[in-house]
């Protein structure tokens, strides 16, 4: 293979990719540098003109398509990044280009390949079903088929990210860890950094619910998955490449999966080095090395980490922010069960200390104990189990939930319900600054004469902060509890007659 390797790293040399895409910077990442302990680069192709790196295997294949293309038109398969590539390309050769996408494809994605000149078809549930369509509209019409991956021209666009790499380095590269779906990249960069620098490691980057390179490294051949995550979309795919397998045996030195919540952690990592929201794929090389790091197997020297595109649909930006700080250790969720009596609920507070709530919800449903929900904000994983251990000197019944999949995607935004009783209840909306222990100070100023029949509160990184809390008035001394609210200083409304309270809660 090694004969191959070396053909490779010609036709990476050789690659027509600058007319359409970008030399892009390799950043040092200083906060991220201290933090993990070693120099940390990020190689921005998410600032190419489609926000991807694709645009460079699209470009070296369509720069060799010739007069049959521009006769019969090139035709491919991709949910996204690959479809920008291919249209833009096309546009710039003159090509028509029909691009078949899932069903599922965000309606921002395919007008982005709209946009570029691209015409587009949208056939099935999956990337497989786009793909078998686009190769049947090829053999039907003669029209050119060009993978997302398994070409060598393609590779060969993609690895010019790695000839990048080795020309703006000024010291020796220890590791580059490189996001891995398909295989195109890694080949790419692998094939390149053998060929110049054999001490170099190359660590393939793969979510744990999309891992087609490890699962093919243990099988001895590529394997297609029964199930794939695609929640890092743009390296979500059933099967490596043939081609792409057999560069990556040689080349690729280590597997590395993380978890969706560690892939949101890494988003914020390069938000907060470089003001840029990048999607889920994008950060998954970042996220390898973070594990490497926790796990005592990333290298010490200067490591390179792809930030690999960022087209990223608005409407996933806040779930990604919602599980970042799970999958940095930062946050933990917990339920609590505490007794249904007055003061309980300040007790469970003042157990937790001085610690920053990131979300607390409660609703009465039975009248001998209480069920709560609660994020804290921890210092990465070394505060979990002082936490546990606090409330358990406490008598407080507490699980933690941070790995619970349903807990993380449902629960937390289901926890409510309807107060039945004899004893009426009121619910008031609370405005606070969203400063350190401002929530505390809201809860244990709250008057124990009144059982708290709801309590709803989630950080969402704002100014201030919001609670919704319900009481029960035995006495219907309603005035009394308004001035005991008012007593705190924080502006407060009732919303006992609002139309969602009455009818949900």
């Amino acid at each position: 293979m090694r004969h191959e390797i070396h053909d490779l790293r010609a036709r990476i040399d050789a690659a027509r990719v600058y007319e359409l895409a970008r030399r892009t910077p390799l950043q040092l990442a200083p906060r991220l540098s201290e933090e993990l302990g070693r120099r940390v680069f990020l190689k921005r192709e998410d600032l190419q003109d489609v926000f991807s790196f694709k645009i460079r295997g699209a470009a070296n294949r369509m720069a060799g398509v010739g007069e049959i293309a521009t006769a019969q038109g090139v035709c491919a398969a991709s949910a996204g990044n690959h479809a920008q590539g291919i249209a833009m390309s096309a546009r710039h050769y003159g090509i028509d280009a029909l691009i078949f996408m899932p069903i599922t494809t965000p309606p921002i994605k395919v007008r982005a390949v709209e946009a570029l000149g691209g015409q587009t078809r949208l056939v099935g549930d999956s990337y497989d079903d786009a793909c078998q369509a686009a190769l049947d509209h090829a053999k039907a019409t003669g029209a050119i088929f060009i993978h997302p991956f398994d070409e060598l021209d393609v590779i060969a666009g993609q690895g010019t990210v790695g000839k990048e790499i080795f020309e703006q380095a000024s010291h020796t590269i220890d590791a580059i860890y490189v996001c891995t779906g398909g295989g195109g990249l890694v080949s790419g960069i692998g094939a390149y950094a053998k060929a110049v620098s054999p001490g170099t490691r190359i660590i393939a980057a793969e979510p744990r619910g999309a891992a087609t390179l490890k699962t093919a490294m243990a099988a001895g051949q590529p394997v297609t998955l029964d199930h794939v995550d695609g929640f890092a979309d743009g390296v979500a795919v059933r099967r490596i490449g043939s081609l792409t397998y057999d560069f990556c045996r040689d080349v690729v030195d280590g597997c590395v999966t993380v978890s969706n919540d560690e892939i949101c952690a890494a988003v914020r990592d390069i938000f907060e080095a470089t003001r840029t929201v990048v999607e889920p794929a994008g950060a998954v090389a970042l996220a390898a090395l973070r594990r490497d790091v926790v796990d005592g197997h990333a290298p010490q020297g200067d490591c390179v980490v792809t930030v690999s595109g960022a087209n990223v649909n608005f409407d996933r930006i806040g779930h990604m922010v919602e599980r970042a700080e799970l999958g940095a250790g930062e946050e933990m969720l917990f339920s609590a069960v505490i007794p249904e009596r007055r003061g309980a609920f300040r007790t469970f507070v003042e157990a937790l200390g001085h610690r920053a709530v990131t979300e607390f919800s409660y609703r009465y449903n039975d009248p001998a104990e209480a069920h709560l929900l609660v994020g804290l904000k921890i210092k990465r994983g070394s505060e979990r189990d002082a936490v546990m251990q606090a409330l358990k000197e406490a008598d407080v019944e507490a699980t933690d939930l941070s790995g619970d999949r349903l807990a993380k995607r449902h629960l937390r935004h289901l926890v409510g319900g309807r107060g039945e009783g004899p004893v009426a209840e009121v619910i008031y909306r609370v405005e606070f600054p969203e400063r350190p222990g401002a929530l505390g100070q809201f809860l244990t100023a709250l008057d124990a004469r009144w059982n708290i029949s709801l309590f709803h509160y989630r950080n969402h990184g704002a100014a201030e902060g919001h609670v919704l809390c319900g009481f029960q008035l035995p006495n219907n001394d309603r005035d009394a509890l308004e001035d005991s609210l008012n007593a705190i200083g924080f502006p407060v409304w009732e919303e006992t007659d609002n139309p969602a309270a009455r009818l949900f809660l």
